[in-house]
């Protein structure tokens, strides 16, 4: 707004002014201030003619150009009102220059449309692009900081797909009002494109301002968008780039601005982050990884490791598949790490293909009684082909199906809840056995254990880890256990680490224990060896409970 020279202002649903063009203020004087009535700035719209024709805009109708009453000494003045998110947006037009008042009146309403989106009132990508560069060729010396903010909109797609595409436009329209209301004088805002908006902040204390800023836009974003009566959550990432330091030019400082957005969302969305220089190697890393990974399989580099599956107070019942990538440069990389970019880029389908098979075979290696659980991405959950992939597999190695347990999270049931009970219920027909992974830390809705068949839960180490000194997590864990055990369904207990929780668990009746103090992931040569010989810290947790 102070880089236009434009008669711009904006005004709320309470015709009070919220935003306004430097300009503005040195035509009209000390009676332009922020939460001033639309009626001290134009009385003219009390008169009757140009009230009637305002309100209709106002209430929703189209755009209209009003001249307004002539005054005694001054040139002819019209206005343009357009609806905006909050309010409305008004231009102001005045004859000058041998230009007649239509004319100026046309030009302002073809330059607002040029440089501003229609949707939301904000400026463009083009007047965005114009003035950063402007912003960035005007530092003066000392150089002050320019700050860019690249903001996003978490979930918005989930909007436009769940409530449409109309809900969508109002989102963005309510978006971009709550960013306006956010900003100070030297701050601009702009919609980039489809949920990205950007803001540029001039003449400010940096870091401190443009971080303040970010803050005040990420906590607006934390209150319920209210679209046809339904709340709606969407956050705010933000990336935060400071000219001339982090690049000299747009398109650098973009580029920056865009690597901090990414490290916000990476770091769990709802959040700002601010570019430096290992955020540009990390992103490096990330895309090496990314092509790396596209040949991982072909060259041997995964392998499975399989964690013993224990049955108080002494039986090996199965091992959990984990799936491990050795990569030849960098060496071993979690799956924490490389298993999202497989999702996002499509490969999981051909990953967890390979896993289920290389699993299933390595299984027909063991006694006939144990099982091999199986980890499922929520990509390949969701893909419509996890039936016949499974059916396929168990006909190609000759594995019994009852002797397969796919682990699925709570979190590949939020979506297409009818296919998720058919897939659910054609995998339960072919024999195969279904756990509900990681049980308590997502959403943890009851409805599923009503509605799905599951034939094991996992209780999620979170609650494993501090069992011997929190009552809360033994409350919660013995809890889940009865609940359970009174829907005949068997639990497994994840990341038992020492023989305190152990004994706890088994205390409690829990029907499965997992973790490295009853044993570690082993490569698939070393799990038979570990099945012939008995687990003795099982029995001596067993031993020592009895004790107690």
């Amino acid at each position: 707004m102070a880089n236009t020279t434009e008669l711009l202002s904006f005004y709320d649903r309470d015709f009070c002014l919220t935003h306004y063009a430097t300009k503005l203020k040195g035509v009209y004087g000390g009676v332009v201030a922020t939460g001033a009535a639309i009626w001290a700035i134009y009385p003219s719209f009390l008169d009757a003619r140009c009230r009637d024709e305002f309100l209709r805009v106002f209430q929703g109708g189209s755009p209209a150009s009003i001249d307004l009453p002539p005054s005694s000494g001054e040139a002819p003045r019209s206005v343009f009102v357009f609806g905006t998110a909050n309010g409305v947006g008004i231009i102001e037009s005045r004859k000058h220059g041998g230009r007649s008042a239509a004319e100026e009146q046309e030009h302002g309403i073809l330059l607002h449309l040029a440089t501003h989106d229609v949707l939301t009132g904000l400026q463009n990508r083009r007047r965005f692009g114009e003035q950063l560069q402007q912003a960035l060729a005007t530092l003066g010396e000392p150089k002050p900081k320019a700050a860019l903010l690249q903001i996003d909109l978490d979930d918005f797609k989930s909007v436009n797909d769940t409530l449409g595409h109309g809900a969508g436009d109002t989102l963005l329209q309510l978006a971009a009002g709550r960013i306006r209301d956010a900003l100070q004088d030297g701050e601009s805002a702009y919609r980039y494109a489809g949920d990205e908006f950007a803001v540029i902040q001039l003449g400010r204390e940096q870091p401190a301002e443009a971080e303040r800023l970010a803050g005040s836009l990420v906590d607006a974003f934390k209150i319920p968008f209210v679209i046809n009566g339904i709340p709606v959550f969407v956050g705010s990432s933000i990336g935060i780039a400071f000219g001339p330091e982090h690049g000299t030019d747009g398109e650098q400082l973009m580029k920056a601005a865009d690597i901090a957005l990414y490290a916000a969302k990476t770091d769990g969305r709802g959040c700002a982050r601010t570019f430096n220089r290992s955020m540009l190697l990390l992103l490096e890393q990330r895309e090496n990884l990314r092509r790396s990974l596209r040949t991982a399989l072909e060259r041997g580099e995964l392998y499975l490791e399989y964690q013993p599956l224990i049955r108080p107070p002494a039986s090996v019942i199965g091992f959990e598949a984990l799936l491990r990538w050795r990569h030849p440069e960098v060496g071993i990389i979690p799956p924490g790490v490389f298993i999202p970019i497989a999702e996002a880029d499509g490969l999981m389908d051909q990953i967890g293909r390979w896993v289920l098979e290389e699993a299933c075979r390595q299984a027909l290696t063991w006694p006939s009684s144990l099982t091999v659980a199986v980890n499922l991405s929520p990509a390949q959950f969701l893909s419509g082909t996890l039936t016949d992939t499974v059916a396929q597999i168990i006909d190609a190695v000759g594995i019994r199906a009852d002797r397969l347990e796919l682990e699925i999270t709570e979190t590949v049931l939020l979506e297409k809840t009818i296919d998720n009970i058919d897939t659910l219920n054609t995998l339960n027909v072919l024999g195969i056995r279904i756990s509900l992974d990681d049980f308590g830390t997502y959403y943890s809705s009851l409805s599923y254990l009503k509605n799905f068949p599951f034939d094991t839960l996992k209780i999620d180490q979170y609650f494993i880890a501090d069992l011997d000194t929190d009552l809360k997590s033994q409350t919660i864990v013995r809890s889940i256990i009865s609940l359970a055990h009174g829907l005949g369904i068997s639990v497994t207990a994840e990341g038992v680490e020492t023989s305190v929780q152990a004994r706890w668990l088994i205390k409690e009746n829990c029907d499965c224990l997992q973790g490295n103090f009853l044993g570690r992931p082993l490569g698939a040569e070393a799990t038979s060896d570990f099945i012939r010989r008995s687990p003795l810290r099982v029995v001596r947790a067993m031993e020592a409970n009895r004790a107690v």
